[in-house]
């Protein structure tokens, strides 16, 4: 009975206050406009709106009109604006740069099971390694990246992925393994083997053992963590590792990880930019990454 174009004819007529008005906004006729009122009020059995009033007044009939076009036309944009959306979605741009080493290990089964879903998507890597990827990400070179170091912006949306648990990883013949945690000064005749990162940007550093006032003997960088958890286990050194990351060498006895004082637990995050923060391939980004990481990973706990 009532109509869209019913509704958007009403909401004009009041905005505009006179007929004539409403006709040359609808690129309508008089007598279309008119003939258009003139059904709808048959239809409802009442007028809709005083003649011969400027500006028109409305009867109780019309405001209800009125109030359902108020209700119905913002939710009628909100709709047009996803669809568009979404059409634009489907042919986005995912260009992220990863601050993590060991993340490799859940990423790309996690992008494989993204892309059945969004096979458009562009995707591309930047290792986040050699250079600071926040400050690409809200330029625009970048449009997502992997980390757990927060580096709070207006600008920018850390959207959680989950929590883990950092570990020290040493070799089963080490001292170091009868332990039942470890304690920042138990580092300080070691040789700390890490990625190639800034110091000053390891976990390790930042929340244990700077805030002890510990250096280690020695420091040491292996490129990926295969190398590093074989260093450990040929007792070259130690490493802070993530608990996920190095489940499957503790099982098979190559390394022992041990608890970093009561437990060095840290928040991995998707960092975007906060402007983007509802756009739809992002949000099934963030969504298959959480599943994949629960189903697969061993440790973790949700954000």
């Amino acid at each position: 009975m009532i109509e869209i174009k019913h509704l958007r004819t009403l909401s004009v007529l009041r905005d505009t206050g006179s007929l004539t008005a409403t006709a040359n906004t609808l690129c309508l006729t008089q007598s279309a406009l008119s003939h258009q009122l003139k059904d709808l009020e048959q239809r409802l059995g009442g007028q809709l709106f005083l003649r011969k009033t400027r500006p028109v007044r409305f009867t109780p009939e019309g405001d209800i009109l009125l109030k359902l076009a108020d209700e119905i036309f913002p939710r009628i944009t909100k709709a047009e604006h996803a669809l568009a959306n979404l059409k634009e979605d489907a042919n986005g741009r995912l260009h992220m740069a990863i601050d993590c080493h060991s993340c490799f290990q859940w990423l790309m089964p996690a992008l494989k099971e993204y892309q059945i879903h969004w096979p458009s998507v562009s995707l591309d890597f930047s290792s986040g390694f050699g250079f600071e990827p926040l400050p690409a990400l809200t330029a625009g070179e970048l449009d997502l990246v992997i980390t757990s170091d927060i580096q709070p912006r207006n600008e920018v949306h850390y959207e959680p992925l989950f929590d883990f648990e950092m570990r020290l990883v040493v070799s089963p013949q080490s001292p170091l393994a009868d332990k039942d945690f470890i304690e920042p000064k138990d580092i300080l005749d070691q040789t700390m083997l890490t990625y190639p990162v800034q110091k000053n940007r390891l976990d390790v550093v930042k929340h244990f053992l700077q805030p002890a006032g510990v250096e280690p003997n020695k420091w040491k960088q292996a490129d990926n963590t295969l190398m590093l958890v074989q260093m450990v286990s040929a007792d070259l050194g130690v490493a802070a590792l993530p608990n996920w990351a190095i489940h499957d060498f503790a099982r098979q006895g190559l390394i022992v990880s041990k608890p970093l004082g009561k437990g060095l637990w840290r928040r991995l995050y998707a960092a975007i930019r906060a402007s983007e923060n509802q756009r739809h391939y992002l949000q099934a980004f963030f969504a298959t990454a959480r599943q994949q990481c629960q189903t697969h990973l061993e440790g973790i706990r949700a954000a």
